[in-house]
């Protein structure tokens, strides 16, 4: 005959959800900055020197203002 235990708790089990849950979260939003700073990035360098220079850039400020540096 089978039993099944119904006193046991789940102490222990929320706080290591928790962190799991932070870690996923944490990657999602690493993966999110780095897709922005590449979008940041590709759009910039598209522009030509002078569309840049009217936004006030150089080709040089796209690396800072993508987020790298």
């Amino acid at each position: 005959m089978a039993t099944f235990t119904t006193n046991r708790t789940t102490t222990g089990t929320a706080p290591v959800a928790a962190r799991i849950s932070a870690t996923v979260h944490a990657i999602v939003d690493a993966a999110v900055s780095w897709n922005d700073a590449r979008m940041t990035r590709n759009a910039l360098s598209a522009l030509s020197a002078r569309e840049l220079e009217d936004i006030g850039l150089s080709y040089a400020d796209i690396e800072t203002v993508a987020g790298r540096r």
